[in-house]
């Protein structure tokens, strides 16, 4: 179902969060994921206007380590089709839109990446844990699920 799991679970715990992981669903370590970026851009968004410049870098390093090293790279393109080609080519945006939040303290490109991580988070959670007969939920589709 979810082969990457050790990857997703790696990255997770970059956000400091492991008492939930050996119980997770591969659908609760996605939502995992999504959260645990959100926060790390709503961490470093405050951090900026703090002027808090480390502290900001390594918040939106903490995302980009998520969406790059979680969400991106458990993806398989081979059986996921246009869904995952379409989802690997969103995080990498994103990943571009942190790098530049953080060089340029762009604080809308934060907020930008906010709204992309919310509304992924959003539809994952609308789609729900459970087995759903002859469907496929997104992640699975793009293949989060290298078999």
């Amino acid at each position: 179902m979810f082969g990457a799991n050790a990857r997703a679970a790696a990255a997770y715990r970059t956000v400091g969060v492991e008492s939930a992981l050996p119980s997770a669903s591969p659908h609760q370590l996605v939502l995992m994921l999504f959260e645990g970026a959100q926060a790390a851009v709503a961490s470093a968004k405050a951090h900026m206007r703090l002027g808090e410049i480390a502290a900001k870098g390594e918040a939106i390093g903490k995302a980009v380590s998520i969406i790059d090293n979680g969400l991106r790279a458990s993806l398989d393109v081979r059986h996921g089709g246009d869904l995952a080609l379409s989802l690997q080519a969103l995080y990498q945006y994103m990943v571009t839109r942190l790098t530049l939040a953080n060089l340029r303290n762009d604080a809308a490109a934060l907020d930008e990446v906010g709204r992309l991580l919310a509304e992924l988070a959003d539809a994952w959670r609308q789609i729900g844990d459970g087995p759903r007969a002859g469907a496929a939920r997104p992640h699975e589709a793009a293949s989060h699920t290298k078999a």
